[in-house]
């Protein structure tokens, strides 16, 4: 049963997806448009969608995919209900791990924060989520993001980079540059 698989996938994607939302993107990609419950594109604009909506990525991605993944997969679960109890089933089970870990484990890292293994530990990790997040990075730089012809990848790439610059020196709000950037995709594609 679809509902099942999504459990065990989104218990995998919360049990050993550190480092936050996008350091987990790999992980969520592998595991949710492998078994074709969403398409390469879907995901794209899953992750867009998600940066520009209020919380974490890999909550907002599970709550989606969670509504959508049962009515693709099977026809019979195309109603909206369907789609409702796999968003509530996914945001749970993807959030479930990380609360039980970080509880459990959280009086003993303050008792021992202070400890060369605890320190080194901690600093082992930072090397990590800093490749997962560009393995995201990298993960969406393909053709469902940037296009496939040389004149998309180009609009793209500058879009992308005169968004960084408004907002990283010319200091713009966020909410402005996505706008920005939507009438900039709306007017060239």
């Amino acid at each position: 049963m679809i509902y099942l698989r999504l459990i065990w996938s989104y218990l995998k994607i919360g049990l050993f997806g550190f480092g936050g939302g996008y350091a987990m993107l790999a992980l969520i990609e592998r595991e949710i448009v492998a078994p074709g419950w969403i398409s390469e594109q879907t995901f794209t604009d899953i992750v867009a969608i998600s940066q520009m909506t209020p919380g974490p990525i890999g909550i907002n991605s599970a709550t989606y995919i969670g509504y959508v993944a049962p009515g693709i997969s099977d026809q019979a679960f195309s109603n909206p209900v369907f789609g409702v109890i796999g968003s509530i089933i996914c945001t749970l089970v993807v959030i479930i791990p990380s609360f039980v870990l970080v509880t459990s484990t959280e009086h003993f890292i303050r008792r021992h924060k202070e400890s060369a293994i605890v320190k080194g530990v901690l600093s082992g990790l930072r090397p990590v989520v800093v490749g997962l997040i560009a393995s995201a990075a990298l993960l969406l730089m393909n053709a469902a993001n940037f296009g496939e012809e040389t004149y998309q990848i180009i609009c793209s790439i500058a879009i992308c980079v005169s968004a960084f610059v408004a907002v990283f020196f010319a200091k713009l709000h966020p909410i402005f540059v996505i706008l920005l950037a939507g009438v900039a995709g709306l007017i060239l594609f």
